[in-house]
Order: C-alpha cells, then sequence, then structure tokens
C-alpha cells in the first residue's frame, strides 16, 4: 500500500490558492485512476484504488495545511506503512512557478505542512513532490500563498497540475530515483 497526500486548506475560501497545489495535483492523480475521494476518515477526505502498479490511498486532510501530520500520520499508522511509501504533494515558495522537484527524504524547508508531518511522525525518510510557486518580489509570504495565481501562471497551471500528476505516477511505477532523473529538471516556463 502507498499512501499519497495532497496538502493545502479545506474549505471553499481556500480552493485554487497557491497553497492548495497540493490538493490539486492529488485530485487529477484521483480523477485519472477513477479513485473518488469520498471517503471520511484520517482527518480528512481520501479513496483507495490502483496507481501503476501499486494499490494506494490518496489523501487530503482536512485539518488545515500547518496541522497536517495528524491527519497524515493517522493514515500512516493505520494503513502500517514505511516512509518510502508515503508521497506528500506541496507548493514550494523557493522553486519558481513551474517548477518541480522530487526527493525521497529531507527537511521541511521552511514549509509549516512539511514541518508538522515531519513533527508528528518523527522521520524524514518519505518522499515528497514540491510545486513551485514563486516567491513574491515584495509583501507578505502568508498573503502570497494563500492568493490566488496570477492571469499568466493561470493560463499554465493545468498543465503544471497534469505534469505533477504525470511525476507522482512514476514515482509509483518506477521508483523515486528515475521520477527525479525526468522531473527535477522540469521547467514550464521552458515549454512557452
Amino acid at each position: 500500500m502507498k499512501l499519497v497526500v495532497g496538502l493545502g486548506n479545506p474549505g471553499d475560501k481556500y480552493t485554487g490558492t497557491r497553497h492548495n497545489i497540493g490538493f490539486q495535483v492529488a485530485e487529477q492523480v484521483a480523477q485519472r485512476q477513477r479513485i473518488t475521494l469520498k471517503k471520511k476518515g484520517y482527518q480528512g477526505c481520501y479513496g483507495v484504488g490502483r496507481i501503476a502498479i501499486s494499490e494506494a490511498t490518496i489523501l487530503l486532510p482536512q485539518t488545515y495545511m500547518n496541522c497536517s501530520g495528524a491527519s497524515v500520520n493517522a493514515a500512516y499508522r493505520s494503513l502500517g506503512i514505511d516512509p518510502g511509501d508515503l508521497i506528500v504533494i506541496c507548493d514550494d515558495l523557493d522553486l519558481p512557478f513551474g517548477r518541480l522537484r522530487i526527493k525521497g527524504e529531507g527537511g521541511h524547508g521552511g514549509h509549516n505542512g512539511l514541518r508538522d508531518i515531519i513533527a508528528v511522525l518523527g522521520c524524514k525518510e518519505f518522499i515528497r513532490l514540491r510545486i513551485g510557486i514563486g516567491r513574491p518580489e515584495r509583501g507578505d509570504i502568508t498573503s502570497h500563498v494563500l492568493s490566488g495565481f496570477a492571469p499568466k501562471e493561470k493560463q499554465l497551471l493545468p498543465e503544471l497540475i497534469a505534469t505533477a500528476a504525470d511525476a507522482v505516477e512514476r514515482i509509483l511505477s518506477s521508483g523515486v530515483t528515475e521520477a527525479m532523473n525526468t522531473f527535477n529538471n522540469y521547467n514550464l516556463l521552458d515549454e512557452h
């Protein structure tokens, strides 16, 4: 069993914000695999199905970003998975919009959702897919992550989400190293 977690904030107020891109990618993976995310449990919404060769649970925590660890831990413990079978999808301020970064383990990089997951699980050895949302040149970071995408970014967002979903599927079908080799040099803006 694999556990794929998209990070975000629950509620209509946050739909379409930069901070919720993890939700959007997880939802795209679920849609492609015909996995409905209607079950309630693990302090989130989830669904179970097959992705590539793996049985997988896709989870959208409903605990708010900064408290994601409680939801992830509930599913992680209940499913009895190993750290390497957990994939967390999240936004990244330090990557320019349109970039992807896959890592097999590591720190939180200042991301409060990852910080909470690491603290609650007590380990860093899980896979993370970070999706670049860019850092504001000036202004409040909280306002930036909780705002919608700029018009040019909105145009490119479907392609970015689709490519990030491809990356999740590649991790599950071919392993994290091959996925890193394929997607860590990806830059959506080079394509346009």
